[in-house]
């Protein structure tokens, strides 16, 4: 699985790869250079903070390589996944086709047929699925042909990206900003629209997007 150390560990080896020290890779890659600090990566009330999907494509971009390469760095991930026996598939589906009936269950898991398949150069927990960005809704944060990995499983928290499902079968990707027993407000990527806000009994499911393929 993808976990917040295995991130941490492989913006670090990047940094290094390329005689750098985090801050001066956050600012090559034009961010604020406090972004991949140490005192970053865990909130004062000891919760995990992640990098955004965002600064990791422009650190990227910033040093010229894949995101096999930066995954490498990890320590547990192998560049070519074909030969890690730690790999593993997971289901992959379009974006567009996530709306339509029969392929989730009530818990948000991927049921039915017509899923294609997605290795990933790690084990996967049996609980993860791939989901492929169509069209620029979900820009800048996806792009087009951009694969979404989500988890239902994941524990959520404000701030987290989020794939949900809705009673009427709408599936859309979104920003958790808060939640409570009775109902759920998620922001658009794009801040000229409207914060949503739904009833909790009208909603199917809420998984976490873990980590986007760019």
């Amino acid at each position: 699985m993808l976990s917040h150390g295995a991130i941490w560990d492989a913006i670090d080896a990047l940094a290094e790869r390329h005689g750098l020290s985090p801050s001066r890779l956050a600012r090559l890659g034009g961010l604020d250079p406090t972004a991949f600090n140490k005192s970053k990566r865990v909130s004062k009330d000891g919760r995990e903070r992640w990098p955004s999907t965002e600064s990791i494509a422009k650190a990227l971009e910033a040093t010229n390589e894949s995101f096999d390469s930066f995954m490498a760095g990890s320590g547990t991930y192998e560049q070519n996944s074909s030969s890690n026996p730690g790999s593993s598939t997971v289901p992959l589906l379009g974006f567009a086709q996530a709306g339509s009936g029969g392929f989730f269950d009530s818990g948000g898991f991927p049921a039915g047929q017509g899923w294609d398949e997605l290795r990933l150069p790690s084990a996967s927990d049996g609980s993860t699925y791939a989901l492929e960005v169509s069209g620029d809704s979900m820009m800048p944060y996806y792009r087009d042909g951009d694969i979404i990995i989500v988890s239902p499983t994941e524990q959520l928290r404000r701030g987290d990206r989020v794939v949900v499902r809705t009673g009427n079968g709408e599936v859309m990707a979104r920003v958790l900003h808060r939640q409570t027993e009775n109902s759920v407000e998620l922001h658009s990527f794009n801040p000229e629209q409207k914060a949503l806000t739904f009833n909790t009994k009208d909603l199917d499911w809420i998984a976490r997007i873990l980590w986007a393929s760019q």
